[in-house]
């Protein structure tokens, strides 16, 4: 007898997860691991968010809201759209949900029918392929290595599209890569896009506010309005504001979109808990003093592990340009031996040496669809970061080189 539905059986576990908890078995030996597995910011939520959720709490904010999110949540998420991406988009417009994975498993749950075909840019974030497959699609992987930033180009794109698809998947900056899209290379994209009415856009745009050396974000809405009727504008506060816990996700798009995908939500989680929507309101509406400095602190730590790393003889690291991880080449280790004389065959094998050896936890390229790399979050703090590096140096150091082994 078997208790699993067959639609599982193409679907794996969390990759970045499987890492954490890798990490987290070693450290019950009594191993000191860093664990870069997760990206999570280090940084307490901030003030003014905690003390509001907890008057909201007291005042009696502990009941169901609508599915959609409340209005005064669903005002103020209009209201940054706005603000922050000039995008126009009215209350009915705009869902919120229990992070921005529910936002995303929402919307294909309530598009995807057996065989719908979703295009994904590889790297991608590593639930993206799962969450297709788990809900009958089809991933179709564009890869984009790092000679191309890690980017879509038009030709991919084109490339990629039959009378199957159904998704773009878009995200920027990029998880794993930290790559951006100028408002010009966003353009070349909907020029393709345009030629093929029938295919939805999901930019998922959770790290907008993490961005590096003065850049400016530009909204995939705000390049192409013109897709505005088949455009997914995914985002929450986990990460620019510190709440990854806190799980309030939301979106904006097409009001027919947006009521299939409250129905989904109605019927599954029915909606976001209460003082978790005050919490996000805070947010969005309350001092932003706090994005700036995250996004500093980010930065510096990106060009601590940029610096770090081109002094490791076999990996590579183009600066990312935004997010809060770093992509790394280790092309250069394969093949080569560990000092118990394992051969390193991938990036898996890489990223279980580094947590063996190194006592240091990443997550193998293969989750991302693009080899031979391996990531590490750098949303912690410099002293953890520059230990990661030296042992991770040591770790590299330590390999046999390939010809040694032949």
């Amino acid at each position: 007898m078997s208790y699993v539905a067959s639609r599982l059986s193409a679907v794996k576990p969390s990759a970045s997860m499987a890492a954490s908890m890798a990490a987290k078995a070693l450290r019950a030996t009594g191993v000191e691991v860093i664990d870069l597995g997760l990206g999570e910011p280090d940084f307490p939520t901030p003030a003014h968010v905690v003390e509001a959720t907890y008057k909201a709490a007291l005042a009696g904010e502990t009941l169901y809201t609508a599915a959609a999110g409340t209005p005064a949540l669903r005002k103020a998420v209009a209201e940054k759209f706005a603000r922050e991406n000039g995008l126009s988009y009215g209350p009915d417009d705009i869902v919120v949900a229990n992070g921005a994975k529910q936002v995303i498993f929402n919307a294909l749950m309530a598009t995807l029918d057996a065989g719908d075909e979703a295009i994904l840019p590889a790297p991608y974030f590593v639930s993206y392929p799962e969450m297709v497959k788990l809900l009958g699609g089809v991933p179709v992987i564009a890869e984009c290595p790092a000679d191309t930033g890690f980017r879509l180009t038009p030709q991919a794109l084109e490339a990629a599209i039959t009378p199957r698809t159904k998704w773009l998947f878009l995200n920027m900056p990029g998880n794993p890569s930290g790559a951006v899209y100028s408002e010009a290379e966003l353009k070349a994209l909907g020029a393709v896009l345009a030629k093929h009415p029938d295919v939805l856009v999901l930019s998922d745009e959770i790290y907008e506010h993490i961005i590096f050396d003065n850049r400016k974000f530009v909204s995939f809405g705000k390049a192409c309005p013109e897709l505005k009727d088949r455009t997914l504008i995914v985002n929450g506060v986990a990460k620019a504001y510190a709440m990854t816990g806190w799980r309030v996700g939301y979106a904006a798009g097409p009001a027919p979109l947006i009521k299939a995908m409250n129905t989904v939500q109605s019927q599954s989680c029915t909606s976001v808990a209460a003082p978790m929507q005050a919490a996000a309101l805070a947010a969005l509406t309350g001092a932003q003093d706090c994005v700036g400095e995250f996004r500093a602190a980010f930065e510096r730590r990106r060009d601590l592990v940029v610096a770090g790393i081109s002094r490791i003889e076999g990996l590579t690291l183009p600066p990312p340009e935004g997010a809060f991880y770093a992509y790394i080449g280790c092309a250069a280790l394969i093949g080569r031996r560990t000092p118990k004389g394992a051969m390193l065959a991938d990036d898996v094998a890489v990223a279980d040496y580094l947590l063996a050896e190194g006592h240091v936890s990443s997550v193998p390229g293969t989750a991302y669809g693009l080899s031979p790399f391996f990531r590490i979050s750098t949303a912690t703090s410099d002293a953890i970061l520059t230990e990661a590096i030296a042992r991770i140096g040591r770790a590299v150091a330590a390999l046999q080189p390939a010809e040694a082994a032949a």
